[in-house]
C-alpha cells in the first residue's frame, strides 16, 4: 500500500481537482467519491482507480478489493480532500461510466431534467429516478454536473445505478416522439393536473428550472403538460419534491 503526506504529491492535487471543477471532471472522465456508503457502491459498480484511506481507517473486510489500488493517506490530506463536515476518511477516484448510444433506443421511461443548477436537487432527482425504476435521467443545457461531489452525495449511490447522460433535450423529445413515446412537461399555464392524466407504461416527464420552470420551446413539444395543485400558501415546491410526486403517478 502506496503512502502520502504531502499535499504538493501530484496525485493529491489531481483529486483536489477531480472533486472541486467540473473541467477537470469532464477532460478526465473520472470523479471523486467519499464515505463508506458511497464508496462501497463505486466498488460494486464502477471502475475504482484509487482506493483512498485516511491513515487509521479500516476496510470492511467483506469489500472486494481485487485489481483496486491503495494509497492511505495522513490525516491532514484527508481533511483536504474532504468535502463533508465530519468526513470517514475514504474516497475513491472513479471513472464516469459510459452508456452505450444502442442501448438508449430501448429507454421507454425517461426523467428529462431542463436546467435545474442546484446540485442537491439533481442528485435528488436522480436518486427518485432510480426509486421509480426510471430507464435512465438525461441532464439538459444548463443543470448541474451529475458528478459534483454535492450531487453524488444526494443520490446517495443511486449514479452507480442508473444511467445519467448529457445530452439537447430538443433532440431528446422528438427522438422519443417518433417513437411514440408520450412526453409530459410541467407548467402553470394551459396544463392538466396531474393526476388527472391518463397513465401509459412508457412515458418521459420533463422537469424545469427552479425558478424560470421548463423552456418554452419544449413544451410547446409535450403531449401534455401538468400542474401539482397548492392547497396553502406556499408559492411553489421545491423542484426536486415536485419530481418525486409527478414521477411516481406516472411510474407505478
Amino acid at each position: 500500500m502506496k503512502y502520502i503526506e504531502s499535499n504538493q504529491n501530484s496525485l493529491v492535487k489531481y483529486w483536489k481537482k477531480l472533486a472541486t471543477t467540473r473541467k477537470e471532471r469532464d477532460k478526465s472522465g473520472e470523479f471523486l467519491v467519499e464515505g463508506f456508503h458511497l464508496v462501497e457502491e463505486a466498488l460494486k459498480h464502477t471502475e475504482v482507480l484509487h482506493l483512498i484511506i485516511r491513515e487509521g481507517v479500516a476496510i470492511p473486510v467483506s469489500w472486494n478489493l481485487d485489481d483496486v489500488f491503495l494509497i492511505e493517506v495522513s490525516e491532514a490530506i484527508a481533511k483536504e480532500l474532504s468535502e463533508t463536515e465530519h468526513s470517514q476518511g475514504i474516497f475513491a477516484q472513479c471513472k464516469q461510466k459510459e452508456v452505450d448510444e444502442a442501448a438508449q433506443a430501448g429507454w421507454t421511461r425517461l426523467l428529462l431534467i431542463d436546467a435545474v443548477q442546484d446540485p442537491g436537487n439533481i442528485g435528488t432527482m436522480i436518486r427518485t429516478a432510480d426509486a421509480a425504476g426510471i430507464d435512465a435521467v438525461i441532464l439538459g443545457k444548463g443543470s448541474a454536473d451529475p458528478y459534483n461531489p454535492k450531487t453524488v452525495r444526494s443520490t446517495q449511490g443511486s449514479i452507480f445505478h442508473i444511467p445519467v447522460v448529457r445530452g439537447d433535450l430538443h433532440d431528446w423529445v422528438a427522438d422519443l416522439k417518433e417513437r411514440n413515446v408520450p412526453v409530459y412537461g410541467t407548467a402553470l399555464e394551459n396544463s392538466v393536473v396531474y393526476n388527472e392524466v391518463e397513465k401509459e407504461h412508457d412515458f418521459a416527464l420533463i422537469m424545469g428550472n427552479e425558478g424560470s420552470g421548463i423552456d418554452a420551446s419544449l413544451l410547446a413539444q409535450t403531449d401534455a403538460n401538468v400542474i401539482i395543485p397548492i392547497k396553502g400558501a406556499a408559492e411553489s415546491l421545491n423542484v426536486a419534491v415536485a419530481t418525486g410526486i409527478v414521477l411516481y403517478h406516472f411510474a407505478l
